[in-house]
């Protein structure tokens, strides 16, 4: 076996053999870290939306208008309204652009030299005069990214900008950012904010007024008016002069300029006209086409409403209603409501669903009970059997056995009888024993089949309570009626027999223009034009001699009052040839009678309220008189 030898490596090859390991070592993690580096930053790169996602789809407002084109209501999260860069004024659009990006057309959406540029001029001016950021990656960051100040975040704003450039054009992009970027107060876009701060179009702008929003977008609350007036006015003067540093205005109109006042808007919270309707039109909507396309789809929503009436309507309510006691929610008592309808199609024009402090709609919600003022109910099945408005029945004492074994005796409101009356006379007298006679000959479930055909689904004919029963008669529902739907059931009685579902919307757009939905009314006959005639003939009377009198406006008319037996309820339903309405009064707590120092609320105040309410809603209609005649 060979000798191994004994001889050492020199020191000098040692050290440099340990050097090569080292340096192997130290290749072997660069090259690691490169690769990983370079994974990562293709896979970053990798990260980048396709052309296909860089679509613009901002949330736009939501507008709601009245029957005559005038906005009721703005529903929005960002409140915005899209327009087209022709729209925009060219001063506003050099004003964001001497401000924002000098270069913007020149670029390819990162612009080295704009970066350098603004840190150079906000030393310069001692503050952030400009931005270092392109329009294309102010728009990236606005429309898909967040806020946040972190590296990841700015590198995708590169990504996200490199795909916009290569997707739109100039003009395309200019059009989306000054219609995506906040401009503080809730509004986005130039057309909002041209709204909040001056109230009037974009294409109104004046060259101040166009510079100060160029210059508001880049921090609105620093340099918002209705935060700070003096910051205002400095950062517009900022971009004003910018603008003369470029060429865009000359020296004189700089100077006027600068010495011009900003003048802005007063700031209006958004409230709603008409609260109580926009409201009942919110969940129509909601149910139709969810939150997302409500709040941020920019649908056109056309309504019956008639902001006219609604203010006759409003007025008349809130001045009419006494003040008696605040409720333990702090709610003002009584409440009411006043629903109007147009007979010929059921539209609605007016719905004031209370004194407006709260979000429940009596007009629609409030299920109480009618009184008398169902008793047209009865007497129209009256005369579609066997009666006329001649046909006489006695006036007197009688005395029922209910169902569980007790007895009743219906008592007319002066407590006297009168013998024997007419139909007519009865009606216009409101007399309780005859509507009960007329129940029970007719039979409940005959009452109920009439008020079902009128649009009544609150009416009850089975379970241990319902309606079977003779107080129906006056009224006495187990569950009640809703104002809208007791309105809706007089509606025949003046347009020749046709019951009319009512309606609140005619017609959705959505933005691009497309018809969502168009309303067609929705109408069926449920009597003949001779009953129709002849129930407004009777009806009259009750405005002309009978319960109605408070209800006379100085013109045709007619209705029906309605009062509780314990004032927790006062209603008056009437109508002209042009509109039918339902008022009703009552204290939120249902067992609570509406009493004060002179003595109980009954439905007196409710035909006064009527009366001023169709009084001033009708002060431009031509007076006319009743015929039994079909909608057109």
């Amino acid at each position: 076996m060979p000798r191994k030898s004994s001889k050492k490596m020199p020191k000098t090859q040692r050290s440099r053999s340990k050097s090569s390991g080292y340096v192997s070592v130290v290749i072997f993690i660069i090259a690691l870290l490169g690769g990983a580096f370079a994974g990562a930053f293709f896979g970053f790169l990798g990260s980048a939306p396709t052309l296909a996602e860089v679509t613009f789809n901002p949330q736009l407002t939501t507008y709601v208008y009245d029957r005559n084109g005038e906005v009721l209501a703005k529903l929005y999260i960002q409140d915005r309204e899209l327009i087209t860069l022709d729209q925009i004024p060219q001063v506003l659009i050099d004003a964001t652009l001497a401000i924002e990006d000098q270069n913007f057309y020149t670029h390819y959406g990162i612009s080295l030299r704009g970066i350098v540029r603004a840190l150079f001029v906000n030393l310069k001016e001692g503050e952030a005069a400009q931005g270092g950021s392109t329009i294309t990656q102010q728009l990236a960051k606005n429309a898909f990214l967040s806020n946040e100040r972190t590296l990841i975040r700015k590198l995708r704003e590169l990504l996200w900008t490199v795909q916009i450039e290569r997707r739109y054009t100039k003009d395309e992009i200019l059009t989306a950012y000054l219609n995506e970027i906040p401009y503080g107060h809730g509004a986005y876009g130039v057309a909002a904010a041209t709204q909040l701060y001056f109230g009037k179009e974009v294409s109104r702008l004046t060259l101040p007024e166009a510079a100060f929003l160029a210059g508001v977008s880049n921090g609105p609350a620093v340099f918002s008016p209705y935060i700070n007036y003096e910051a205002a006015i400095e950062r517009r003067n900022i971009v004003l002069r910018r603008m003369h540093e470029l060429g865009y205005i000359s020296r004189s109109e700089l100077d006027e300029a600068i010495a011009t006042p900003l003048v802005t808007a007063s700031r209006q919270p958004n409230q709603h006209r008409a609260p109580y309707f926009v409201d009942y039109i919110l969940q129509i909507l909601l149910n139709l086409y969810g939150k997302n396309q409500v709040y941020g789809g920019g649908l056109r929503v056309y309504t019956t409403l008639d902001v006219g009436i609604q203010a006759a309507a409003e007025e008349a309510l809130l001045t009419g209603l006494p003040n008696l006691y605040k409720d333990s929610n702090g709610l003002q008592q009584p409440q009411g409501a006043i629903i109007a309808l147009d007979p010929t199609n059921g539209a609605i024009q007016a719905m004031v669903g209370g004194r407006g402090t709260d979000k429940f709609n009596r007009a629609v919600q409030a299920v109480r009970q009618p009184g008398s003022a169902f008793k047209p109910i009865v007497y129209a099945a009256a005369l579609e059997e066997r009666y006329a408005p001649s046909s006489v029945l006695v006036d007197e004492e009688i005395t029922l056995v209910t169902g569980n074994g007790t007895t009743w005796s219906p008592q007319n409101v002066d407590h006297r009888y009168r013998g024997e009356v007419t139909l007519r006379e009865a009606l216009e007298q409101s007399i309780n024993t005859i509507a009960v006679k007329l129940t029970l000959e007719l039979t409940p479930r005959t009452v109920i089949d009439y008020g079902r055909r009128l649009g009544i689904t609150t009416l009850v004919d089975k379970g241990d309570k319902n309606d079977m029963h003779a107080a129906i008669g006056l009224g006495g529902l187990t569950k009640g009626v809703s104002p809208l739907e007791l309105a809706a059931a007089y509606v025949p009685f003046t347009n020749g027999g046709y019951y009319c579902k009512p309606m609140a919307i005619t017609k959705i757009v959505d933005a691009q223009g497309t018809i969502l939905f168009e309303a067609r009314p929705d109408r069926r006959v449920v009597m003949s034009a001779a009953l129709a005639d002849t129930m407004t003939d009777m009806l009259q009377g009750v405005v002309e001699r009978g319960t109605g009198t408070k209800a006379q406006i100085g013109r045709p008319a007619a209705g029906k009052t309605g009062t509780t037996n314990d004032y927790t309820n006062a209603w008056f339903v009437g109508y002209t040839p042009q509109l039918v309405a339902a008022v009703w009064l009552g204290n939120d707590a249902q067992v609570r009678p509406m009493t004060c120092a002179s003595g109980p609320i009954g439905s007196g105040k409710a035909a006064e309220i009527w009366a001023r309410f169709m009084k001033s809603a009708l002060k431009d209609q031509p007076v006319m008189a009743f015929s039994a005649t079909s909608p057109p």
